[in-house]
């Protein structure tokens, strides 16, 4: 398994991390997990080499963090875990921001909202200590946390031991830069694939030349990109793959032009030895300034079969042409 850097934090992680949103279930994603395969996940994961773990305290209301710390116990100082913090429920602290499963969530990234999550992420996860700490979403109006003030509570947090790294997701590009002239900021979290790459154009490149670690979220686009979400498969309504505003590429007239295109590789499989998850998570991390891909689980088999996909070497030429073929299935609006 390839590692790299989290920046200059001296923290270093395996390309491929286990993302653990659907481990926290929720309407969202249909079947509900059963938490005993989850944790059998997680160590199969963990003994082909993944050691990054990606979880955040809204995926199932702790329901994540938890199966997540019974996972790691005896085996904490091998994992780097990363957490977040931002996404409020325990009041109406913050802007609204969404109402899932029976609870209203707010963006909060004040410094005493923060205080009481990270406690509460050190008690699910069983830990004295969290490798990334991650603001979840910026904050915004009308209860708008200065990016200052936010940063210099991580900071704290920080001095105190209870993290190593300070990380944000789902910025801005203006964002992300106010919040890297306020320090210590090591990574992004952004959402990332092949089928959404808004930040090849600013983002990665910046990321690169200020040494900032970027770790991308659904970089399978939710199954769509491993070839198995066939033209038949049903979402109930409440799924996120049933909401095409939200991804278009789920959208039939897109899903077929997807999955022809995945057809066409299989030449590429053949000549790697690999699925298509596989090689699209080569690809992924073999992206300019993209060094991490998180990759969520349902069982032991996609734990491993995602793993193996760190292991693979595209030729240029190779890589080349699978961005060329990309390219030609232009916009999915």
């Amino acid at each position: 398994m390839k590692c790299r850097e989290f920046g200059a934090s001296g923290i270093k992680a395996s390309v491929v991390g286990l993302g653990a949103w659907v481990i926290g279930g929720g309407v969202g994603w249909g079947e509900e997990p059963d938490d005993n395969e989850s944790i059998r996940a997680i160590h199969a994961a963990l003994d082909a080499g993944v050691d990054l773990i990606d979880t955040a305290p809204v995926y199932g209301y702790g329901r994540s963090e938890r199966v997540v710390g019974i996972a790691i116990k005896g085996r904490r100082e091998k994992v780097v875990v990363a957490t977040k913090c931002g996404l409020w429920w325990d009041d109406c602290r913050g802007s609204f921001f969404l109402e899932y499963d029976g609870k209203r969530v707010y963006r909060s990234l004040r410094p005493d909202t923060i205080r009481i999550e990270i406690e509460s992420s050190l008690k699910r996860l069983s830990t004295d200590y969290i490798d990334l700490y991650q603001t979840h979403w910026p904050a915004v109006d009308p209860e708008k946390t200065p990016i200052a003030e936010t940063i210099d509570c991580l900071l704290e947090l920080k001095k105190e031991g209870k993290i190593r790294a300070i990380g944000v997701s789902n910025t801005s590009f203006e964002e992300l830069k106010e919040n890297i002239a306020c320090g210590e900021v090591v990574t992004l979290q952004p959402r990332y694939s092949m089928l959404c790459r808004e930040i090849e154009k600013e983002i990665l490149p910046y990321c690169m030349s200020n040494n900032i670690a970027t770790l991308a979220y659904s970089p399978l686009e939710q199954g769509l990109l491993t070839g198995k979400v066939g033209m038949d498969r049903v979402f109930g309504p409440d799924e996120w793959r049933s909401n095409t505003d939200w991804n278009p590429w789920f959208k039939p007239e897109n899903r077929v032009r997807v999955l022809a295109m995945l057809e066409t590789w299989k030449d590429l499989t053949a000549a790697y030895g690999c699925t298509l998850a596989q090689l699209v998570i080569a690809w992924t991390v073999a992206q300019p300034g993209l060094t991490h891909a998180l990759c969520g689980t349902r069982g032991v088999s996609q734990a491993v079969e995602n793993a193996d996909g760190g292991r693979i070497d595209i030729t240029a030429e190779d890589l080349t042409r699978i961005t060329r073929d990309v390219d030609a299935l232009g916009s999915p609006w």
